[in-house]
């Protein structure tokens, strides 16, 4: 008898196994087109913030183009790049910026240098006792062009791209 159990959980394992492999086959040969277009990222030509005034309880929306500064309080934010995503995809909204503070003296201190990451606020965002930055959003970016298919060919909106909900049958019993 326990040879019998001993075999038959190994062969359910194998199965298991097995299919594994073959679904691991199939979505790879499928996903590639998928796969290509998740790559894809929007290069925006402006960076959204918001900044919060901890004095006057106060949260600004800021709109800032690239490599342009933006004075918020004492602080001098410039974001470098933001990337974003097609909105068919999973968001992932991402800012390389530089925050100065501007010194009762004049003199500027830089005190932050870096990434941020819209969907994680708290990850890198810029706290100052005073102000505190972090980035929402990406905007003026022009949509990239379709990911091409490895027949050659363009892919239809929401062909493969897009994942469908399953549609699952009631069973009455």
């Amino acid at each position: 008898m326990r040879f019998e159990v001993t075999r038959s959980i190994t062969n359910m394992f194998a199965t298991v196994a097995g299919l594994g492999v073959v679904a691991g086959v199939v979505t790879g040969f499928a996903g590639t087109d998928a796969a290509s277009a998740r790559s894809v990222r929007i290069e925006n030509k402006i960076a959204v913030f918001s900044a919060l005034d901890k004095v006057t309880a106060r949260i600004s929306k800021i709109e800032i183009p690239l490599n342009e500064t933006v004075q918020f309080g004492s602080l001098k934010v410039t974001p470098r790049v933001c990337y974003s995503r097609p909105a068919t995809e999973r968001p992932k909204t991402t800012s390389f910026v530089e925050v100065s503070e501007v010194q009762l003296d004049g003199k500027e201190e830089k005190i932050f240098s870096g990434w941020m990451f819209a969907e994680s606020p708290g990850l890198n965002a810029v706290e100052h006792p005073v102000f505190d930055v972090w980035l929402t959003d990406c905007s003026g970016g022009a949509q990239p062009a379709q990911a091409v298919g490895a027949g050659g060919s363009q892919a239809e909106p929401g062909q493969d791209d897009v994942p469908r909900p399953v549609r699952r049958r009631r069973v009455r019993r």
